[in-house]
C-alpha cells in the first residue's frame, strides 16, 4: 500500500519537542559528515542526490541541519529528491489533479501530505480517499462525524485550506480541536465548538461556536454570503497570538476565535451529510499582506 493510501497513521504535535526532535546532535547523518569537514561533507552534488533520493522526509529534515552542504543541496524544493519522494508518497491521483494547485513545490506537496486528514484519527463512519486529502463520509444515518489533521500545532502561524465537495447538508463545520475533543456524536450537530475542547465555524448558517454556545455570525457584515460547494476556505492559525482567522478566495474575512489556550491544536472538519467529501490541504506559514 502506498502512503498516500495508507493515510499515515495517528495525530501528533508539531512545537518545540518536534522541533527538537529534528535535531542533528547525535545522529547518525552528523557523525557521517563531520560536521561538513568529512568526507560525507564533500561528497558530489550528484552523488548527494542520488543518496537522497532514498530518503524519507525525517531523515532528509535531519540531513538539512548536518552541514552547509548538505542543507544547499536540499534547498531546492523542486529537486529530484523532492520529486523521488513524491512519486513514492503521494497517489497518482493527487498529484494529477488540481488538489495541489497552490502548492508549487514538490517538498510543499509532501509537507501538505504529513498534515492532511487522518485516517485514524477520525469517526468510524468516514474514511480519507486513496488520494491522501479528501475526506468521505458515509450515509449514516442519525450521526455527525469528524477527524483532526495528522499533526497539530502549539506555536508558530500556519495555514490550511478546507473545501467541500458535496452537499452540506444541515450542519458542517470547520475549525480546530484538541485531542481530547470527540470526532462522534449522536444526531445531526454541530460537532466542532459543542465543547470546550474545540472551535468551529458552520458554514451552514455563519456561526461561530465554542463550548457549546454560539459566538455571534461570522463574517461580522451584513448579508454575509453563504458557502458555495468548491469554494476553498483558507485558515490561518497564528499559536503566538493565540488567534484562528478564515479567508475566502483573497479577502481576509477577520479573527474568528481569539484567546486561544496554550494546548496543542489540530485542524478539524465535521459534517452530517450523506456520501459528501471534504477536502484539507496544508499551504504552511501563511503570506502576510
Amino acid at each position: 500500500m502506498s502512503g498516500a493510501a495508507g493515510g499515515g497513521g495517528g495525530s501528533s504535535c508539531q512545537g518545540a519537542a518536534a522541533a527538537a526532535s529534528c535535531s542533528s546532535a547525535g545522529s547518525p547523518y552528523a557523525a557521517a559528515a563531520g560536521g561538513g569537514a568529512g568526507v560525507a561533507g564533500r561528497l558530489p552534488a550528484r552523488v548527494l542526490e542520488h543518496v537522497f533520493s532514498y530518503l524519507e522526509l525525517t531523515d532528509l529534515t535531519r540531513c538539512a541541519l548536518v552541514c552547509w552542504h548538505w542543507n544547499n543541496m536540499l534547498a531546492d524544493e523542486n529537486s529530484e529528491v523532492w520529486r523521488s519522494l513524491c512519486s513514492r508518497s503521494l497517489s497518482d491521483e493527487a498529484m494529477r489533479s488540481d488538489i495541489l494547485c497552490n502548492l508549487p513545490t514538490y517538498k510543499g506537496k509532501l509537507k501538505a501530505f504529513q498534515h492532511a486528514l487522518s485516517t485514524h484519527d477520525c469517526s468510524r463512519n468516514v474514511y480519507v480517499k486513496k488520494n491522501g486529502f479528501t475526506l468521505h463520509r458515509n450515509p449514516i444515518a442519525q450521526s455527525t462525524d469528524g477527524a483532526r489533521g495528522k499533526i497539530g500545532f502549539s506555536e508558530g502561524r500556519h495555514a490550511w485550506e478546507i473545501w467541500w465537495e458535496g452537499p452540506l447538508g444541515t450542519v458542517a463545520v470547520i475549525g480546530l480541536a484538541t485531542k481530547r475533543a470527540s470526532m462522534q456524536c449522536q444526531g445531526y450537530l454541530a460537532l466542532l465548538g459543542s465543547d470546550d475542547q474545540s472551535w468551529g465555524w458552520n458554514l451552514v448558517d455563519n456561526n461561530l461556536l465554542h463550548n457549546g454556545e454560539v459566538n455571534g455570525n461570522f463574517p461580522q457584515c451584513n448579508n454575509a454570503p453563504k458557502y458555495q460547494i468548491g469554494e476553498r476556505i483558507r485558515v490561518i492559525l497564528d499559536m503566538d497570538d493565540k488567534t484562528l482567522a478564515f479567508e475566502r478566495g483573497f479577502e481576509f474575512l477577520g479573527i474568528a476565535f481569539r484567546g486561544l489556550p496554550k494546548a496543542c491544536l489540530f485542524p478539524a472538519v465535521s459534517a452530517v451529510y450523506g456520501n459528501t467529501e471534504v477536502t484539507m490541504v496544508y499551504l504552511g506559514k501563511p503570506l502576510d499582506g
